[in-house]
């Protein structure tokens, strides 16, 4: 009898629970992912609607994708209008009533900063331009301190048992960060003035934090790929105000930075642009970790 009630107490501790229900929680690109994941460690389950090889502007809602929203209890979002094209696809398809805007469940980074590039008009035949302001904020990592701070008190009302290791996981980022930030600003300090030409905007938060100069971008428009008519009309301009680098993101075309580099000697420069974005981008730290090594490489 004795043995029978050891054999009944260890198949139920085999089959307890865990000590608590992990958050659900799934952002729509990847740099967000990675910052819950910092902020919550193991005590949410976190996925991205993207990869760093999408452009997160043009978004699919598969089904797969939809499964996700629908278990969701946090959303976590860039918001300024970068996934406009697909969000509120999403969570209306998902029927998801935590997720949606203005609820608990949905977090929208760009709120909480300072937006760059906000334009005074916007039609449409300006091109993807947001009426908000730049997206892109992510790249400025002082705005993921600020960030970090919004987001922290959302994984605690939502998880409230979890007040204590959120509280803790946030003191150790933003110790870890401020620290990671003096010493990449040391490091770009060769960065400071050099001039870029940029596929796309992605790049005007890291510019500002860097002091680089961004005098021209591919694209004739935002979202608009440049012809080779157009290529050749910059070339022309690129002689009175030339740059050092072209720079472009691991889901752009590499074509219109490799043509413009040929024929300028400029160097062609992917960046990772967010969390693995490349092999080296792994989390945070290592994308700006990479980002200036890709940078400081191309000035040799």
């Amino acid at each position: 009898m004795r043995k029978f009630i050891l054999l009944l107490l260890a198949c139920a501790a085999f089959a307890a629970p865990p000590a608590h229900a992990r958050l659900q929680v799934l952002a729509c690109e990847p740099e967000w992912a990675a910052l819950v994941q910092e902020l919550a460690g193991d005590r949410a389950k976190v996925r991205s609607a993207t990869t760093a090889r999408q452009d997160p502007h043009r978004v699919e809602a598969r089904p797969a994708l939809l499964a996700q929203a629908r278990r969701a209890d946090l959303l976590v979002c860039t918001g300024a209008e970068l996934e406009i094209g697909w969000l509120p696809l999403l969570q209306r398809e998902a029927g998801n009533a935590r997720i949606q805007s203005g609820q608990p469940g949905y977090f929208e980074a760009s709120r909480h900063v300072a937006l760059r590039e906000r334009p005074a008009q916007v039609d449409r035949s300006m091109g993807d331009v947001h009426a908000a302001g730049n997206p892109h904020v992510h790249l400025d990592p002082r705005n993921l301190l600020v960030i970090a701070d919004a987001l922290t008190p959302r994984l605690k009302a939502l998880d409230p048992a979890g007040a204590a290791d959120y509280d803790a996981r946030h003191a150790t980022f933003t110790t870890r960060m401020h620290a990671a930030i003096t010493r990449w600003e040391t490091m770009a300090a060769p960065l400071k003035g050099v001039k870029v030409i940029a596929h796309h905007g992605n790049w005007a938060y890291l510019a500002h934090w860097l002091g680089i100069e961004i005098v021209a971008h591919l694209e004739p428009k935002p979202g608009i790929e440049p012809s080779a008519a157009q290529l050749a009309q910059l070339l022309q301009r690129l002689q009175d105000n030339p740059a050092r680098m072209v720079l472009r993101t691991a889901y752009q075309s590499p074509r219109a930075s490799e043509w413009i580099a040929e024929r300028t000697g400029m160097r062609a420069v992917m960046l990772p642009y967010t969390v693995g974005g490349t092999d080296e981008a792994s989390d945070l730290y290592a994308l700006f970790d990479d980002t200036l090594a890709r940078l400081l490489g191309a000035l040799q």
